[in-house]
């Protein structure tokens, strides 16, 4: 399988860290919250937390604290297949491909949920064929681009598709929620809405650069299911995000990398790229150290991070992006992503 198009999209609506701190100030949450809750939310939104700025679906943040089930229903379902298709339709003209090209479309998010799904309002806004394969990938969180790419390449390997395409979407303002749980704060801090989407197919692309999907991993270790995750709460979503995850993360990611590295033949030296799921600063501070890379190994995700905050599964994709863009140099890239359960997934890319 080949990657022949990478594209993707925000809202229109971006804000700084030091604006969503002052729209807390002028809401009534802010004086719900104990003083050290406060005190975190001040720190994390006023301080250098990696992230500047992040894309809402809301033109004003005074709607972020119009906390009820049906207003964040009603902003997934009115901005997610809108964003999705924004991503698709980006993909496919770098791509030099059509709609009616495209015989599968793989759609993942966790920030929401519509039946049918996602890829019955995506596939008539970007006009596929209505015998399309249409598969809707839920409940993988930040995690989720790999594997659906990996769905995608099982697709194309058993020839049952030549061309499909792949979207990750996230309207992560539609799954806001305030209470004095550390990694509750901590996730409102973090997360930003975006898409992402790439074409997928049997050869490589017509212009740019031939990116092979080489090799695919993953691990799960269900005794960390409750340590990251999304539960429901009063109608609403809430993340669950444990002080641990930077640790576990780290450790997922090696046992992931040594396993494609081992089946390849190859040594982490001789990886040219790295794109990786930008799930925080501590989170890539972590695997930076943990895998003794230089920092402008990590700058694709970092970039991320910094202009978009985290956009949870399309994050991966936003880093592809940044790396084919930024004129990244061919050989063996790693790509990995990480999320709830907690999951993680790696792919071997091979640009030449």
């Amino acid at each position: 399988m080949f990657i022949q198009g990478v594209a993707t999209a925000t809202p229109p609506f971006k804000y700084s860290q030091k604006e969503c701190w002052e729209a807390f100030c002028r809401s009534p949450y802010l004086a719900k919250l104990s003083s050290r809750s406060q005190a975190i939310l001040r720190k994390v939104l006023s301080s250098d937390n990696g992230i500047e700025n992040r894309n809402f679906a809301m033109r004003d943040l005074s709607e972020a604290f119009s906390m009820d089930p049906n207003t964040l229903h009603r902003r997934f379902a009115d901005n997610a297949p809108a964003l999705a298709a924004e991503a698709g339709a980006k993909a496919l003209a770098q791509a030099g491909s059509s709609a009616g090209e495209i015989d599968a479309l793989l759609i993942s998010t966790c920030t929401g949920y519509l039946c049918p799904g996602l890829t019955s309002y995506v596939s008539e806004l970007l006009g596929i064929r209505a015998n399309a394969s249409l598969v809707d990938l839920v409940g993988q969180g930040c995690g989720a681009a790999l594997p659906n790419l990996q769905v995608a390449n099982a697709l194309i390997q058993s020839k049952q598709a030549k061309r499909v395409l792949s979207i990750c979407v996230e309207i992560c303002s539609a799954a806001f929620y305030v209470d004095n749980d550390p990694g509750v704060l901590i996730s409102t801090c973090l997360f930003g809405d975006g898409a992402g989407a790439v074409v997928l197919g049997s050869n490589p692309a017509a212009r740019g650069p031939s990116i092979r999907w080489r090799d695919f991993q993953t691990v799960l270790n269900p005794k960390d299911r409750e340590l990251l995750r999304f539960e429901a709460r009063d109608g609403m979503l809430r993340n669950v995000l444990d002080k641990s995850v930077p640790v576990l993360v780290v450790d997922h990611v090696r046992q992931v990398l040594g396993e494609l590295l081992s089946r390849n033949g190859l040594e982490q030296q001789g990886i040219a790229e790295w794109i990786l799921h930008a799930g925080g600063r501590d989170v890539l501070v972590a695997l930076q150290s943990a895998l003794g890379l230089p920092p402008e190994k990590l700058r694709w995700s970092a970039e991320v991070l910094r202009q978009n905050g985290n956009v949870s599964s399309p994050s991966v994709i936003f880093a592809l992006e940044n790396a084919l863009k930024g004129g990244a140099g061919p050989g063996a890239w790693i790509l990995s992503a990480f999320g709830a359960g907690i999951s993680c997934h790696g792919a071997l890319l091979e640009v030449q």
